[in-house]
């Protein structure tokens, strides 16, 4: 098994996120992604010899994938730093069960054990979150029950009463009933339910987005495109920099007889300039 010396990662403190969630994803990113034959080189070195050091390379390589994963159930009020370590727990269970002679990649396998350990996270934390915040709701939280004399909703005379009792609004009275009457639902189907009718949260947690390694190699790649583009606009005259700025990267982008007035030259020239100025960056781009 060989891999390159950058790629040999010794601490795994970054399991834990710690301080700026920000500073905590920008380290992680730092962290080269292992290719497809260092990743199987890893994963059957472990197999065969239980060697630590592999399985701290291939999770390492891989904290980017559970952070973005994390990152599409901010919506539940619940620290992000937590979502993300329990992430981490999942990506070192798949790492366990992981067999590189199967012919997939680690993070195709990865993804449900990520998932997995999130959704029992949110599931546990999730059931009566803000449910009262405000006195007034704390009041009514510890109150409203005892005060109901059936189980039935509240009438009209009962809802004034008791909003008279706790001095609260009636609205809130109204409100916190209809917190307290509502049920937990199951957060995945059953076996036997309905996909297209039947109602499970597990389909609404995760964003819409495509699979996160699509994703970051999207942005990768954009990443790549950039830089090749500003070292090829470097390369060019000042004015060629200055006509394609004005032409193509500025918000209100110049005519060509604008540019003609500045340079003292006619307009054909300076089409002629810019013709030749994105030749040159293609051609570098290539």
């Amino acid at each position: 098994m060989t891999i390159d010396s950058k790629k040999r990662l010794k601490p795994l403190n970054l399991l834990v996120p710690q301080g700026n969630i920000e500073s905590y994803v920008t380290a992680i990113h730092a962290i080269p992604v292992l290719s497809a034959e260092e990743e199987r080189s890893l994963a059957i070195h472990y197999k065969e010899t239980g060697d630590l050091d592999a399985v701290r390379n291939l999770i390492m390589s891989h904290l980017r994938f559970v952070a973005h994963i994390a990152r599409s159930y901010s919506g539940y009020g619940l620290p992000q730093a937590d979502l993300i370590q329990e992430g981490n727990v999942g990506l070192m269970k798949a790492v366990k069960r992981f067999d590189p002679e199967v012919g997939v990649r680690l993070i195709s396998f990865a993804v449900h054990w990520i998932k997995a350990e999130i959704h029992e996270f949110v599931l546990k934390n999730w059931r009566v979150v803000k449910i009262a915040t405000t006195k007034a709701q704390r009041k009514l939280f510890f109150n409203l029950r005892s005060a109901k004399k059936s189980q039935n909703w509240l009438t009209n005379d009962e809802v004034k009463a008791v909003a008279d009792d706790l001095g609260v609004a009636e609205i809130e009275v109204r409100r916190m009933e209809s917190r307290l009457n509502s049920r937990d639902t199951a957060f995945d189907l059953p076996a036997d339910a309905d996909d297209e009718t039947s109602y499970a949260p597990a389909a609404y947690l995760e964003s819409a987005n495509s699979d996160p390694a699509d994703v970051l190699e999207k942005e990768d790649w954009q990443d790549h495109n950039q830089q090749m583009l500003m070292g090829a606009l470097k390369d060019l005259d000042s004015r060629s920099q200055a006509i394609l700025a004005a032409r193509w990267l500025s918000d209100e982008k110049a005519t060509l007889q604008e540019l003609a007035d500045r340079y003292q030259v006619s307009a054909e020239r300076i089409r002629q300039l810019e013709k030749n100025a994105m030749k040159k960056l293609k051609a570098s781009m290539q």
